[in-house]
């Protein structure tokens, strides 16, 4: 139930980065639900291996290329969805961003919603 409402939420966090800035573009509630599987499947599987490639340049840049990786996920996941479109790499980075920061207050809201009882 936890996750089922989590992707709820991310979907509506893409809704709002599409409202919020007009580089990032999401036709519908379906389509955001699609794109926020995806980028949660990009997310798992591509950005470790993402983080481990480019580990050098992450740590030269103290961690700041974390952004550009995130920033290509989103831009990825724009790319291979219909619906879904992002205008281009700086579009891609300030809609990481602000989807990145909903992500965390969605993490927040739902520790607060289902503690774990341990």
């Amino acid at each position: 139930m936890k996750t089922l409402i989590r992707w709820l939420l991310l979907a509506g966090a893409l809704l709002l980065v599409a409202h919020l800035y007009p580089g990032v573009q999401v036709t519908s509630f379906t389509t955001a639900l699609i794109a926020a599987l995806v980028l949660g499947l990009f997310n798992t599987l591509l950005r470790p291996v993402l983080v481990l490639l480019t580990l050098p340049v992450t740590l030269l840049t103290l961690g700041l290329f974390l952004f550009v990786i995130n920033a290509l996920l989103f831009w990825a996941t724009a790319s291979v969805l219909d619906g879904f479109t992002v205008t281009g790499f700086p579009a891609a980075l300030v809609g990481s961003l602000i989807y990145s920061l909903c992500g965390m207050a969605i993490d927040v809201l739902m520790e607060r919603l289902f503690p774990d009882s341990e």
